[in-house]
């Protein structure tokens, strides 16, 4: 039995070939091909993954755009979301944003392995301020344990999702916390992933100011005003895209307790995307290892010695130079 990782959830399957008859990844074989909903992958092109024995699920999933990451000695396989999940513009769905259509809302994007943890209360302020603008937060923790999540999360109104297996953070190619993306009542990006803080506390190692962009949150709210930020989110390269699935792997083996396994993962991840924090910290608590330790400031010294930036805000959220 092998366990697959995709959509968000876990399911067993018997093998990395799917007997003919199944469903995969929500794909269903018709006569013309293989569909989902109205969209379908004509005959012709699925006999790329089709075999006497089955459907080869990692040929399938390519055919689909979805990147795997299997590891057959573990009994694991992790399937990516599809490149290009959305058409230009538009914020990719998941359940908690699809309910807040119809609202404008702030994708707050926090760890408890982050000073960022310390800016939730803001967030939950501006939430409650510009309720009566047709505005919402939604916070999305990127914490792998929930738990270490809700102790920070107690007397929050705002509606909250804790991403543990990282898929949200995939869809909109999260690399640090804190980020921040606006969405509009439209369900479509007014304003991409930026490094975004709501309070001052952490100024000195950042260089942003929280007043400027508080300011500018409350000017898109208010006004409609979301400044000359791009309206697409920027997107994920292929190794980036591989090496989350290698920390889904990861994530996976470390809470089975199969902690060799899961460093050889961590080590692809890492050699692929360096400068994701989202995966090199954001691990870090279910390896045992402290993110506010010894072996993260490591790590900010070998991205700094690299020249690669730790937060990324655009210039109109940084610190005034004069």
């Amino acid at each position: 039995m092998i366990t697959l990782l995709a959509d968000g959830g876990e399911t067993g399957i018997e093998g990395p070939v799917v007997p003919h008859g199944a469903t995969i990844l929500g794909w269903e074989r018709k006569p013309h091909g293989w569909c989902r909903g109205e969209a379908c992958v004509p005959s012709y092109r699925a006999a790329a993954a089709e075999t006497a024995e089955g459907v080869d699920l990692a040929a399938f999933a390519e055919l689909l755009g979805r990147q795997v990451v299997a590891d057959p000695e573990e009994g694991v396989i992790a399937v990516g979301e599809p490149a290009g999940l959305t058409e230009s513009g538009e914020a990719p769905r998941f359940e908690e944003l699809e309910r807040l259509r119809g609202t404008k809302v702030a994708l707050v994007f926090w760890a408890s392995w982050c000073g960022c943890r310390y800016d939730l209360p803001a967030w939950e302020e501006l939430h409650r301020e510009l309720a009566g603008y047709g505005f919402s937060v939604l916070s999305v923790s990127l914490d792998r344990d929930p738990q270490d999540a809700r102790e920070w999360l107690d007397g929050v109104t705002h509606p909250t999702v804790i991403d543990a297996d990282g898929r949200i953070a995939e869809l909109y190619n999260v690399i640090n916390v804190p980020t921040v993306v606006w969405v509009d009542e439209e369900g479509r990006i007014a304003r991409p992933q930026d490094t975004m803080t709501a309070t001052d506390t952490f100024r000195s190692m950042n260089g942003l100011s929280s007043e400027r962009a508080v300011a500018a949150l409350r000017r898109w709210v208010i006004d409609g005003e979301a400044g000359t930020a791009a309206r697409e989110l920027r997107a994920p390269t292929a190794d980036e895209r591989r090496a989350r699935l290698h920390a889904r792997v990861a994530a996976w083996l470390l809470r089975a307790g199969r902690t060799d396994a899961a460093e050889r993962h961590l080590t692809a991840a890492a050699a692929l995307a360096p400068h994701d924090l989202a995966i090199r910290r954001g691990l870090m608590p279910l390896r045992g290892v402290d993110p506010f330790g010894e072996e993260y400031f490591a790590l900010r010294e070998e991205l700094e010695a690299a020249g690669i930036a730790i937060y990324r805000p655009l210039p109109d959220w940084q610190e005034d130079p004069s």
